[in-house]
């Protein structure tokens, strides 16, 4: 048995939900893949997964040895890229990953000009507003938007961007400007967090003037008009003048610097989100993160920095 590809067709079986899906992903029958993962349990003495008719599910001595599995593969992986020399020149295959807009927007321009300066990288841009676990889907870097919860990413702060709660300025003339929170209620609002009725818009929670502590979070009821799913979608709509809408600084930012769009309620928004370009702590960076790491930060920097300090408009002059 060749434990490493053993120990890679198990990965496959767990990453994918099923031994189906690992056969997929590696090319091979799928009674080569239960061998495989069946030989693999005698040879340790313990079973790793439990099949059942939709899905495996780990056992406690599976859920071990997979998580050492990963360690000793992604070593395994760091030692072929030296010696191919893929930490001596920047080259090779990345996964990057970032939230649809914003990588539409700000990261895709950025990774298009990476390109063309080294052109022995390919890279693979994922656009999803999932947060994808980086180790489970092999992603080399992501751009994250909100506070991290797993501390032991490691993390670059790229910026911030802010709420803004805004609307067309025929809807504003029609139905009059909220001059505070209460005042949402007696207008249509615009969703896209969520299509549920009974959506909550949080306000407050950032530093009061002149001290260190936060105000006070306030949740504010409302029932949406229209609800969508999408950043744009919803945006479209406060176009339209269908009424209110709460999204982020960058999503609104040529149509809030053109007049399209009007802010309401500034000083009632919450604490901007940071925004981090994160990567797996490895002990030996290959030099392709690195060369993004380096093309990018300061790219996505001057990007995000014109969106929040330049009234809220974005440069179109300049590199990417």
């Amino acid at each position: 048995m060749d434990r490493f590809e053993a120990m890679r067709t198990l990965l496959a079986a767990v990453d994918g939900g099923s031994l189906s899906a690992a056969s997929r992903k590696l090319g091979v029958p799928l009674p080569t893949v239960s061998r495989r993962v069946s030989d693999l349990e005698a040879h340790l003495g313990a079973q790793m997964v439990v099949r059942t008719s939709r899905k495996l599910l780990l056992t406690d001595a599976g859920h071990a040895f997979v998580a050492a599995c990963r360690r000793v593969l992604d070593e395994l992986d760091q030692a072929e890229r030296v010696a191919t020399g893929e930490y001596r020149t920047p080259r090779g295959d990345m996964l990057i990953t970032a939230p649809i807009m914003f990588g539409r927007m700000h990261v895709e321009p950025v990774v298009l000009a990476f390109l063309q300066a080294y052109p022995q990288i390919n890279i693979r841009l994922a656009l999803s507003d999932h947060v994808l676990d980086l180790v489970e889907n092999h992603v080399d870097l992501a751009v994250r938007i909100g506070p991290l919860p797993d501390s032991s990413l490691k993390a670059t702060r790229l910026g911030d961007v802010r709420w803004v709660t805004c609307a067309s300025p025929a809807y504003l003339a029609a139905r009059g400007k909220p001059e505070s929170l209460d005042a949402l209620a007696e207008h249509d609002c615009i969703a896209f967090e969520r299509l549920s009725a009974g959506a909550v818009w949080l306000f407050g929670g950032g530093k009061t003037a002149g001290t260190a502590e936060r105000a006070e979070t306030i949740a504010v009821p409302i029932r949406p008009r229209f609800a969508v799913n999408t950043a744009d979608g919803a945006i479209d709509a406060a176009l339209a003048g269908a009424g209110i809408v709460r999204i982020l600084s960058y999503q609104a930012a040529s149509a809030l610097a053109d007049g399209r769009l009007v802010a309401v309620l500034n000083d009632a928004q919450p604490e901007p989100l940071p925004v981090h370009l994160v990567h797996t702590g490895q002990a030996i960076m290959p030099l392709k993160m690195r060369a993004f790491a380096d093309f990018a930060v300061p790219r996505l920097k001057g990007r995000l920095a014109s969106v929040r300090d330049a009234g809220l408009t974005i440069s179109a002059k300049g590199d990417p």
